[in-house]
């Protein structure tokens, strides 16, 4: 096969017998696709691929969902928050295939909703005219008083909350489970799997095939999906593009298993709360790092752990304490895990799609929100990658735009 562009509308007929990853072959007959990330993104355009019938190879540098993936409060929304409405009615489309995924592959979704409110009048205020235009949008959205709240949760203390915005079609997902799902399907379809297995370069071959070197063997594949996240350095070093990102942390706290006292997520001021199905607790704080040096020089080389267990209890403890206004209950509970997570955030708040403007192989797809989108998105790309279509829904979302620089998050 020449090269595989973006130009170019590739035809080839599906493979007849599936053949299992574990023969280190691929299933498809296909074009050859490498996706270089093992996130939840990456997981569900790998998937869509091998669905489509390409020869797929997952790579990572790491294993599958330990950095961004693992390291988010996996909310999964179309909230008032996804701005302007083309970004809005783009969440509302992942949402739609998340439950299409939550059947085609059995996928476990907390489907139920989120309550929000803020501390401050002023802000409320805002959030019900938000509300208000979400309605406009098409979300069965409202602004709810003390009685509706505390039938949908009598769990939480919402004390001195006047109003809350209550968001129906919401849900919440295990990350890593979502995207383990979704990786072990491309594999029963043929996909081939190797983490712990950094690509170092891409190169292009006389035929116009990519060449990746990897610390594992060199690669030769059509075509290759940068599905990284927030490393600062894959786009630059593997698409030869500048991807302007104000990647931030973020604390994650899971707890042990717990009796039910949630059954939505909880977006209070200060912090996030959901409650797994197999009962985990999961907080996310709101306001991040404390802006000090100290804290910068921490955070320097994108640590997913703290120093020592001390530091990581004092941040737990924190968010905990602040859990606990809102959720009694949340007292007797354990913690199982503390993490920071850092965002894929592109400058501009929104996804990046699309070919490389100088590397035609290169398919970029960079993503915040990535948990909400990622299904929608994995669709949608490996549409355009196979050459079926080139998809409007992300026309304002190519890797040639200009980035400005706004602050939605």
């Amino acid at each position: 096969m020449n090269g595989f562009t973006r130009r170019q509308a590739v035809t080839w007929t599906a493979a007849g017998t599936l053949v299992s990853a574990c023969s280190g072959s691929n299933a498809g007959s296909g074009p050859r696709i490498a996706v270089i990330g093992a996130g939840i993104v990456g997981a569900s355009i790998a998937y869509h691929l091998a669905k489509g019938g390409a020869q797929v190879t997952i790579l990572d540098r790491h294993d599958a969902a330990t950095r961004a993936s693992r390291g988010t409060f996996a909310w999964l929304n179309a909230t008032w928050a996804k701005q302007p409405r083309h970004y809005h009615r783009l969440n509302q489309l992942g949402l739609a295939r998340w439950q299409e995924l939550e059947k085609e592959l059995g996928i476990p979704v907390k489907w139920g909703g989120s309550i929000e409110w803020f501390g401050d009048a002023d802000r409320q205020d805002l959030l019900a005219r938000q509300i208000a235009e979400q309605v406009a949008w098409g979300e069965p959205a409202a602004m709810i008083g003390p009685e509706r709240l505390g039938e949908l949760e009598p769990k939480v203390n919402f004390a001195g909350v006047r109003t809350a915005a209550f968001s129906p079609n919401d849900g919440a997902v295990d990350p890593v489970l979502a995207t383990r799902s979704m990786i072990d399907a491309a594999a029963k379809l043929g996909a081939v799997i190797k983490t712990n297995c950094a690509v170092l370069s891409a190169a292009t071959s006389r035929e116009g095939a990519s060449i990746l070197q990897t610390d594992c063997g060199d690669l030769e594949v059509d075509a290759y999906v940068l599905a990284t996240g927030a490393d600062p350095d894959a786009a630059q070093a593997l698409a030869n593009m500048d991807l302007p990102q104000r990647s931030t942390p973020g604390v994650i706290v899971v707890t042990k298993p717990a009796d039910p006292l949630l059954d939505r997520i909880l977006v209070a001021p200060g912090v996030h709360i959901h409650q797994r199905l197999d009962g985990r607790i999961v907080l996310g704080e709101q306001d991040g790092a404390p802006q000090n040096n100290a804290h910068a020089a921490r955070l320097a080389d994108r640590p997913n752990r703290f120093p020592n267990a001390d530091f990581a209890g004092q941040h737990s403890s924190r968010i905990m304490a602040i859990a606990e206004q809102f959720v009694p209950g949340i007292s007797r509970t354990e913690i199982e895990d503390v993490y920071i997570g850092w965002r894929p955030l592109p400058l501009d708040g929104h996804p990046v799609m699309g070919f490389a403007p100088d590397r035609p192989n290169a398919y970029i797809a960079i993503a915040h929100s990535g948990v909400s989108l990622a299904p929608i998105l994995g669709k949608l790309a490996a549409q355009e990658i196979l050459g079926q279509s080139s998809s409007d829904l992300l026309a304002d979302y190519r890797p040639d735009r200009d980035f400005a620089e706004v602050r939605r998050y």
